[in-house]
């Protein structure tokens, strides 16, 4: 090749290649896709819940850039202005080298008090091929169009600044759009600190990403104990070509947070049964997806499964079958429509008291039973709360949600079952196109000797909730205080369709607060238990509180009715404010442990260094 040919190809791959990364760039009118993130504050936000917004403003932030600071002042006067006219302000964070904490601190520092949405995975700064902190977009909520992208205006430069801005970008795009008019200038070149996203230069590697030794794995790991035949999922991972015929479903789900199904902020607590991918996880599926979702070489783990889905899902072998097993009346659902809660009594058909090592719902459909809430005690014969369980003296067995990996109560704890209790069945049913017959069953499994603690159910509740019409972001309580020292095991917040958000702290005795469980993104259809990874001592006077927000507003889909006051009642389209808090009383041992560890009162303990 002479040096005139070598010039020319060179020129044309050039061309080729800027006409590459053009296409995969934000511009205005591209759309951007639906996200949820959640904030410096540990609020969850989805995108396209604002919907009912005029216009969506988003400035890229990032701690220590100094075109960020200077504008801030700037973009909150613009927030101040346009917060009576339906504009929605936030900003993004994509940096490597910041997270949650950091930037909480940056802002506290220098007065955001506009959310940061933390993109810890940069799939989402990828995705509107963010370049540089500083930058701003305008969306249009009606179409999730970009309408602008670039500089907030003209004040700011690399080495100086100007007294006032005589170019108002950012404030034009937005008055353009409330006007109803076209956006004039739809970009401009953007200042502020280049963004490390190193996985955008390696997006040709993408398609390496090995679906046999990386894909296959994570999704037998995280997704196929639903995603199966019989499972809750809607379809089944069976091989390569199930995967990649749903993967862009996948790579939304995964976007927007609503797979797996875990709930829990992952900045407080650590829980056993945490089924959320990790932010290297996310990284690779959805990069593997958006490069073709390739085979490549090796063996399809997925059609490989040999995996023996026993009938009872209880982990121990050597539990065996249910020592007992009651049978759940029969229940005839639907192919469409909503199915009220049902409620069965049972008369238990063990005669003999026994102490309950574990208990676990066998559905009859996973396809339609949502929940099953199991509730023991003696039955109401007279007055208004005839022919339901007795308040005093309840207790509570194994439950069921999907997802849920069953297991036997924690070692050495148990719940004692008297042989004249009536069970309580709550049933909660989703239609899927398909009319059936739920039977479902509960196992149960006995000790031979009575275990040495006894576990229960401490239930905070508040019956007295008013959620006022349209509330987007509706709080109340309910606290309990406990007299004697215990041990917490896990929590289950329970709300219905308008739920929200949901939290478990407990304050001790000298005042101070610990948030044990904070539920960002409540979610009704998956009514999670989290078990928390190490048991926690609380000493006696400490208050247990149970916080739930509700959205009673249009904007929540799920929400029946957005214009009545919603109070406390059993159905869906009611509310409540429940929780439960499995835990047991602690020993003189634990307590004596306890109160010989420095500074613990002030703190709580974890129990691993006293079991």
């Amino acid at each position: 090749m002479n040096r005139t040919s070598f010039l020319i190809a060179s020129a044309i791959a050039f061309l080729l290649s800027v006409a590459s990364s053009a296409a995969l760039a934000i511009a205005p009118q591209d759309r951007v896709e639906n996200f949820r993130l959640m904030d410096n504050r540990g609020d969850s936000h989805e995108l396209y819940y604002y919907d009912d917004m005029k216009a969506v403003v988003v400035m890229v932030q990032g701690n220590g850039c100094p075109i960020v600071r200077n504008a801030m002042p700037r973009f909150k006067e613009l927030r101040d202005l346009y917060a009576d006219q339906g504009v929605q302000f936030f900003m993004l964070n994509s940096n490597l080298q910041d997270n949650r904490q950091t930037v909480s601190a940056e802002a506290d520092e220098f007065g955001y008090d506009i959310p940061v949405l933390i993109d810890d995975t940069q799939i989402i700064g990828e995705s509107l091929d963010v370049v540089r902190t500083g930058e701003v977009f305008v969306l249009d909520p009606k179409t999730w169009s970009v309408t602008y992208a670039g500089a907030m205006d003209d004040r700011l430069t690399y080495e100086n600044q100007k007294q006032e801005a005589t170019e108002h970008y950012l404030k034009d795009a937005i008055d353009s759009m409330l006007a109803g008019s076209a956006v004039e200038v739809a970009s401009t070149e953007p200042l502020g600190c280049l963004i490390n996203f190193p996985e955008k230069q390696n997006r040709a590697q993408h398609a390496n990403i090995s679906y046999s030794e990386d894909i296959a794995p994570m999704l037998a790991d995280n997704c196929v104990a639903c995603h199966r035949e019989g499972g809750i999922g809607p379809w089944a991972m069976t091989d390569y070509n199930m995967v990649r015929g749903f993967s862009l479903m996948i790579r939304e789900v995964v976007r927007t947070q609503r797979m797996p199904p875990w709930h829990a902020d992952p900045a407080v607590g650590h829980f056993s049964n945490d089924r959320s991918l990790s932010a290297e996880q996310t990284q690779t599926l959805v990069h593997w997806i958006e490069a073709g979702a390739p085979r490549g070489e090796g063996p399809d783990p997925l059609a490989e499964m040999d995996h023996q889905w026993t009938t009872w899902a209880v982990h121990e072998p050597e539990l065996g079958e249910p020592d007992y097993i009651i049978d759940i009346p029969a229940a005839e659902i639907p192919a469409t429509g909503v199915v009220d809660y049902m409620y069965h009594f049972v008369e238990n058909n063990i005669e003999e008291d026994v102490w309950v090592k574990a208990a676990e719902i066998l559905p009859g459909d996973r396809a339609v039973l949502h929940h099953v809430i199991t509730t023991y005690g003696q039955m109401e014969t007279e007055g208004p709360r005839k022919g339901r369980l007795k308040r005093e003296g309840q207790g509570g067995l194994r439950g069921y949600v999907p997802g849920m990996v069953s297991q036997h109560f924690p070692e050495d704890t148990g719940v004692f079952l008297p042989a004249d209790a009536t069970i309580e069945f709550q049933m909660h049913y989703t239609t899927n196109g398909k009319a059936t017959v739920d039977e479902s069953k509960l196992g149960i499994w006995v000790y031979d000797q009575p275990p040495e603690h006894q576990v229960f159910s401490l239930i905070l509740a508040n019956g007295r909730i008013k959620i006022p019409p349209y509330a987007k972001n509706h709080k109340e309580t309910a606290e309990r205080v406990m007299p004697k020292p215990a041990i917490i095991y896990n929590m289950l917040p329970h709300a219905h369709f308008r739920g929200k958000a949901s939290q478990f702290s407990v304050v001790y005795p000298d005042g101070t607060e610990e948030v044990l469980l904070h539920v960002p993104n409540y979610d009704f259809n998956w009514q999670t238990t989290y078990e928390l990874a190490e048991p926690k001592y609380i000493p006696a006077g400490t208050k247990i509180v149970h916080t739930t927000w509700w959205d009673n507003s249009a904007q929540n889909p799920a929400n029946p009715d957005p214009s009545i006051e919603v109070t406390w009642g059993e159905q869906s389209w009611e509310e409540m404010l429940f929780g439960a808090v499995l835990m047991r009383m602690a020993t003189e041992e634990e307590v004596a442990a306890h109160e010989a560890a420095p500074d613990s009162e002030a703190t709580g303990q974890d129990l691993a260094s006293t079991d």
